[in-house]
């Protein structure tokens, strides 16, 4: 499952979902791989996410860095941003995924994501410096992909009118 958290109203707080947005119109996965607008969903995620054997989480990481910083997190990594409490839809989906462990049923978690510049301004658009990210970090969920033996495959171009859409 490829999982983007986020909520779009608060400029570069939407980053995870605007990567979801962009991957699902860019590329096609096969049957076994899921892409989820998780938004903020948090605790609520927990039905959603025992279901996935790996996890590929995509959202914005404050980790004192700058903006645009990429970041990739596993294993013991993830806990520790419990601590830092960066958005309150982060640590209801981190809430989320340590009850997953009462079910028995944890999926194997990679968490990537950028060092935000602004996630309180009121917006739906991204910042420009966070906004330059959503293609790279596209090719660190490929990447991921890749880890795992998953393929996936680019969109051919639509065309109306003889132009690309």
């Amino acid at each position: 499952m490829i999982l983007g958290v986020g909520c779009i109203l608060f400029s570069d707080e939407g980053f995870g979902i605007r990567v979801i947005e962009k991957l699902e119109e860019t590329y096609i996965f096969p049957d076994n791989v899921s892409v989820v607008d998780g938004g903020v969903l948090g605790v609520n995620l927990l039905g959603v996410i025992s279901l996935a054997d790996q996890l590929i989480v995509v959202d914005v990481i404050r980790n004192k860095g700058n903006p645009g910083d990429a970041y990739r997190l596993s294993g013991d990594q993830i806990p520790e941003r419990i601590r830092a409490k960066n958005s309150i839809h982060q640590v209801d989906f981190l809430e989320a995924l340590t009850l997953c462990q009462a079910l028995d049923k944890v999926p194997e978690t990679v968490i990537v994501g950028v060092e935000p510049l602004d996630i309180e301004t009121l917006s739906i658009e991204l910042t420009p410096v966070t906004a330059a990210k959503v293609g790279p970090m596209i090719d660190m969920v490929l990447s991921e992909l890749d880890r795992l033996d998953t393929p996936y495959e680019k969109r051919k171009e639509k065309y109306v009118s003889g132009n690309p859409i």
